[in-house]
């Protein structure tokens, strides 16, 4: 028997972060984990229903058997047997984020025996989480740095309170992934993004584009190209529930991508939601740093699992991130160095353990 490695889910900022990490790490590494003090910091604590999601799926995915998966719990054991490839279906059951189960999935599927197609039900663009377009905006593009071939495709908008959002991904595996390298900033090539809406007037993602070049342009950036999607009933990708919202990219010339996203909700105008997704992003490229606080986060494991140094440059330190790499050390071993920058900014290295995909893909 291996030994269980234990993880204190209050460390730290205490969320849920690090039991979806800690879930994916012990479903790569073959390693059995213990997690406890689960969300202890969270109110209410324990599971909630998104995290029972994330980690049912990824004990699918990995043959693993559970010990204390329910809402509500503060502890949880997980002891996986191995990743298989192959379709799969989950279901939240709720408006529960797709992008953060997809999080835990994707370096996972990175490391099956096979090609790996996921189909998760859910919210697609939830608060607190990051919408389902960053993953396939900002995330997908990075990622193929390190060898990571996959595709997240939206097939249903998600909102709440209905959720019933449709997102379908695919990832082919790997042998292992290559360092990642995001330290130069460069110079700002493209600014553009979406305005998206699912039972409402079209007049909101136009208010809402407007409003965010509005705000690019007084803080002195160009224009963004922004696209426009009106969704009503009659197309199928349209929301069970009305929402709407934005996404702002800035493409850099060293490659990387800035990302900035704000969602409406009851009683925020459409110019506020523009503002609030502007405003952000003109606060990144003047910090000029290659990597948003965000990305940063979800590189963390991918690092971790690297052959060899990587090296971003963020523009902010998260909790999240300091999590992701406290839970990696632990489970992984890797050894990371982040230096905080005078103005918020900071560098993160880590010398990755070069994990071999058991099941090498076919040539």
């Amino acid at each position: 028997m291996r030994t269980v490695i234990e993880i204190d889910g209050s460390w730290g900022e205490g969320g849920g972060q690090i039991l979806r990490v800690s879930v994916a790490l012990a479903a790569i590494t073959g390693k059995p984990i213990r997690v406890h003090n689960i969300r202890a910091k969270r109110s209410p604590s324990g599971i909630r229903p998104q995290h029972e999601t994330a980690a049912k799926a990824v004990a699918e995915l990995s043959q693993a058997e559970v010990k204390g998966l329910s809402v509500g719990s503060m502890e949880l054991e997980f002891r996986p047997k191995g990743i298989t490839g192959g379709k799969f279906l989950f279901d939240a059951g709720t408006a529960a984020s797709t992008s953060l189960i997809l999080q835990s999935l994707m370096p996972i599927m990175a490391f099956s025996d096979g090609d790996t197609w996921t189909e998760v039900r859910g919210g697609t663009n939830n608060p607190l989480a990051p919408p389902v377009d960053y993953l396939q905006r900002v995330l997908l593009p990075t990622l193929a740095r390190t060898g990571f071939r996959g595709s997240v495709e939206l097939v249903r908008r998600g909102f709440y309170p209905r959720g019933g959002g449709v997102v379908t991904a695919w990832t082919e595996p790997v042998r292992r992934l290559s360092p990642i390298v995001l330290t130069e900033f460069g110079e700002v090539r493209r600014i553009h993004g979406l305005s998206y809406s699912s039972r409402l007037p079209c007049h909101i993602v136009e208010r809402m584009a407007r409003s965010a070049n509005k705000t690019l342009t007084n803080a002195g950036f160009r224009e963004a190209d922004i696209g426009l999607e009106c969704l009503q009933p009659k197309d199928g990708r349209c929301a069970l529930s009305p929402g709407c919202g934005i996404i702002l990219l800035a493409e850099l010339s060293t490659g990387a991508i800035l990302g900035s996203d704000s969602l409406g909700e009851i009683g925020k105008t459409a110019e506020r939601v523009g503002q609030e997704a502007a405003e952000p992003l003109c606060r990144r490229l003047k910090a000029g740093a290659p990597v948003d606080m965000h990305l940063g986060d979800q590189l963390i494991v991918y690092m971790a699992l690297a052959d060899g140094r990587s090296e971003i440059r963020v523009e902010e330190l998260t909790s999240h991130t300091l999590s992701c790499i406290h839970v990696s050390k632990i489970i992984v071993g890797a050894d990371f160095e982040v230096s905080s920058e005078r103005g918020g900014a900071a560098t993160i290295k880590c010398d990755g353990v070069g994990l071999e995909n058991a099941f090498p893909p076919p040539r």
